[in-house]
């Protein structure tokens, strides 16, 4: 007997509902806060900095939460350590919602930005901008940007999060206070959202144009 198919819809919903349930019952400050005994040994540091890579999405946390911790073990040093387990992180999002997204009018908004933008471009500048991780990533799925470009734009799109987590957590603050959302300097946010703006403004000058160039037409 053929087993019923289950609607993508159904998958998508219900996943979110026990993210949401994940996110509400544990807070990413307060594992903060009592995580300063895994940075005493390094292979500990490392083995824990991966376990959080992988469930991180299921709870919904942002990923400057890795780069703060790896920062706090390793320093400035750990940066590529601390940007690979936030390319890692995002993937999963990005999969799902290739996977279960990819219909509406939604995803048909999001191929055309792609397709004007490209694949890179894309997620970079979506990345530059102050926006939780896992909603760019649930983006770029469902705009259906390949796995590679979304790769290599989040590396270069979350660089300047990812130095600055680095930074927050190797001053020790951070992790003593739990005080996560405080460990963003606001001209980086200023700064990123500048940059996002400028890779963005020729796709709006080149879209524009062909709105302008549509209207005298039809005027005529």
């Amino acid at each position: 007997m053929e087993r019923p198919r289950v609607s993508s819809r159904v998958v998508a919903g219900v996943t979110l509902v026990v993210v949401a349930i994940a996110a509400v019952a544990v807070s990413p400050d307060a594992v903060l806060s009592r995580a300063a005994w895994v940075v005493v040994d390094p292979t500990r540091l490392v083995v824990a900095a991966v376990a959080l890579a992988v469930v991180r999405p299921f709870l919904a946390w942002p990923t400057t939460i890795l780069a703060v911790v790896v920062g706090f073990g390793f320093g400035l040093v750990g940066l590529p350590f601390a940007l690979a387990l936030i390319v890692l992180t995002s993937v999963p999002p990005f999969l799902f919602a290739r996977r279960y997204g990819r219909t509406g009018r939604l995803a048909a908004a999001g191929e055309s930005f792609v397709e004007r933008t490209g694949d890179l471009r894309s997620v970079v500048l979506s990345r530059l901008v102050p926006a939780p991780s896992d909603v760019v990533s649930v983006g770029a799925g469902i705009a259906g940007v390949r796995l590679r470009w979304f790769v290599v734009g989040t590396a270069v799109g979350e660089l300047p999060w990812a130095v600055a987590g680095v930074l927050a957590g190797a001053s020790a603050e951070t992790l003593t206070t739990g005080d996560l959302a405080g460990a963003i300097d606001a001209r980086l946010v200023v700064a990123a959202g500048l940059a996002a703006v400028l890779l963005l403004a020729p796709t709006a000058y080149e879209w524009y144009g062909e709105r302008a160039d549509g209207a005298d037409g039809d005027a005529a």
